[in-house]
């Protein structure tokens, strides 16, 4: 909204500011954080007088979290989407078709893990939803999104997938290929997340970590200068982008405020499941879906350990870890929660690092 006023700047000279993506992600952060911030309270008191008895804790898990969790609000993802959205639309260029994929496309996500979130909560059970309509849902969301993706760029770069550490290097997919790629990527990415949101505080940073990496590849990606530079490709219309990773920053900060051991709120699967597909929808319009599995490696750690448990316990009848998600496992290990916390946030700083260095180890 506020980019048009880049349009009267023949005319006020400063308004010309409004066009540098640089300063517009720089007021979409500190928009989001304000917007949760101030308005964080009114929902946490809100959902805890609706929801009672709070987000139903799992009785396998550690017995600190029944008695320590017990009672905790949970869909604070209503939080972090609504600052996200108000945020994008007030700083970014609306006209520009990838800010609208990613945007609706988290919201759809949001508004999944929502009813999921609302089905635990008034059953007082851990399950939500069936799994299989869940997947479908994400499915059919991701697929249009990767449709409209591909679209917007022309073929047949667009439809191909590029190779980190080369030089240029794409392959080309085609259209039904690409499609079915990139909705893996959203749909593993808005899981991956959803299983690591185990501790308090323990998704929301490395999804921070990871926006402000996506952020910085999308400014660099979306500028043919820099692009031609780092010789890595240039996906016209993606610095946009930078604004929504942004938003993603500063809600994530405000609601980091309220999820902060203790939490008085969960972000739920209303946030997880809506910032880890932004994510992966980001990393497929700007090309880095490959390097998305390196700066959000610690969500694919998790993702896998579950899937490694589930695969062994059912062919061998015996568990890999002690407890999955991973967190959990270090958690039955004996490790204080603060510990696995920080410890994890340190991991994802680290392969976001990694992420990076893709971009000149060509």
């Amino acid at each position: 909204m506020l980019y048009w006023l880049a349009e009267l700047a023949p005319d006020i000279a400063v308004l010309n500011i409004f066009r540098y993506i640089t300063f517009r992600t720089g007021g979409a952060v500190i928009t989001a954080l304000l917007f949760v911030f101030l308005f964080g309270p009114r929902v946490i008191r809100s959902l805890r007088v609706r929801q009672g008895k709070g987000q139903p804790i799992r009785k396998e898990g550690p017995e600190r979290h029944l008695l320590q969790k017990q009672g905790t609000p949970t869909m604070g993802g209503l939080m972090i989407l609504s600052g996200v959205t108000v945020s994008v639309l007030l700083w970014g260029n609306l006209t520009n078709p990838y800010v609208w994929v990613v945007l609706l496309l988290t919201l759809v996500y949001g508004a999944v893990g929502l009813y999921d979130d609302y089905l635990k909560v008034t059953r007082q059970s851990a399950e939500g939803f069936r799994g299989r309509i869940k997947i479908v849902i994400e499915t059919i969301a991701a697929l249009v999104a990767t449709y409209v993706i591909a679209s917007v760029g022309e073929e047949p770069f667009s439809t191909s997938l590029a190779i980190p550490f080369f030089k240029g290097l794409m392959i080309p997919l085609g259209l039904w290929a690409f499609m079915i790629f990139g909705t893996f990527i959203i749909v593993g990415a808005g899981n991956a997340v959803n299983l690591t949101d185990g501790l308090d505080g323990l998704a929301i940073v490395p999804v921070m970590i990871a926006a402000a990496t996506f952020g910085f590849i999308s400014y660099l990606v979306g500028n043919a200068l820099f692009a031609d530079y780092l010789q890595i490709h240039f996906v016209i219309g993606t610095g946009e982008l930078a604004i929504v990773c942004g938003a993603l920053v500063g809600a994530g900060l405000g609601f980091l405020w309220f999820n902060a051991p203790p939490a008085l709120i969960f972000m739920g699967d209303t946030g997880s499941l809506a910032l880890g597909g932004a994510l992966g929808t980001i990393a497929v319009a700007t090309k880095h879906e490959l390097v998305l599995a390196i700066v959000g490696g610690l969500f694919v750690l998790e993702a896998v350990s579950v899937i490694v448990q589930v695969a062994s316990f059912k062919m061998f009848g015996k568990r890999v870890f002690r407890m999955a998600p991973l967190h959990h496992h270090f958690e039955q290990k004996g490790w204080p929660e603060s510990t696995v916390v920080i410890r994890f946030w340190i991991i994802a700083v680290v392969l976001a690092l990694a992420g990076l260095a893709t971009l000149k180890l060509r």
